[in-house]
């Protein structure tokens, strides 16, 4: 029987969503799925079963588009890394920018009070609400303290 990889972090059962996958999962060499396929859906269920997201690639068409925009400076209002997104106040005012995991450049996670220097693209599929890419923090917000991707402390 097939068995997920286990985020260490995870400490709890499989959502709804996830016991349908993994039912699916079971039913797989009855439908004659290629070993190749049940590994790619195996790793998918395993970073659904893991609460601390990882960044991953943003989808290289609308990287390249705003590479071509100007840059803007903000703030980071608020970043939560196990949701996996944030919000952006822009310096110039505004309203809001969204921020997702995978758009930050850099070492550190965003916090609250963090300047950052961003690129905007829309977010599909409307195109009517922005979204921030490129993000590198700038300066860090002073008397916090910032965590690394790879989960070390440092104080500033």
């Amino acid at each position: 029987m097939w068995s997920p990889v286990r985020c260490p972090l995870a400490g709890r059962g499989p959502s709804p969503r996830e016991s349908w996958v993994l039912g699916w999962l079971g039913k797989l060499p009855e439908m004659g799925l290629l070993p190749e396929a049940r590994e790619s859906l195996s790793l998918a269920v395993s970073v659904l079963q893991c609460p601390c997201l990882q960044r991953t690639h943003t989808v290289p068409g609308r990287t390249v588009r705003a590479s071509q925009g100007p840059v803007y400076k903000g703030v980071c209002k608020c970043f939560c890394r196990s949701k996996g997104h944030g919000f952006i106040t822009p310096a110039d005012g505004g309203p809001d920018i969204f921020l997702h995991i995978s758009d930050v450049e850099g070492e550190y996670v965003p916090v609250e009070g963090d300047e950052v220097t961003y690129k905007m693209c829309s977010i599909p599929p409307k195109n009517e609400k922005l979204q921030a890419v490129e993000v590198v923090i700038t300066h860090l917000a002073p008397g916090t303290k910032h965590e690394t991707w790879s989960g070390h402390v440092v104080s500033s």
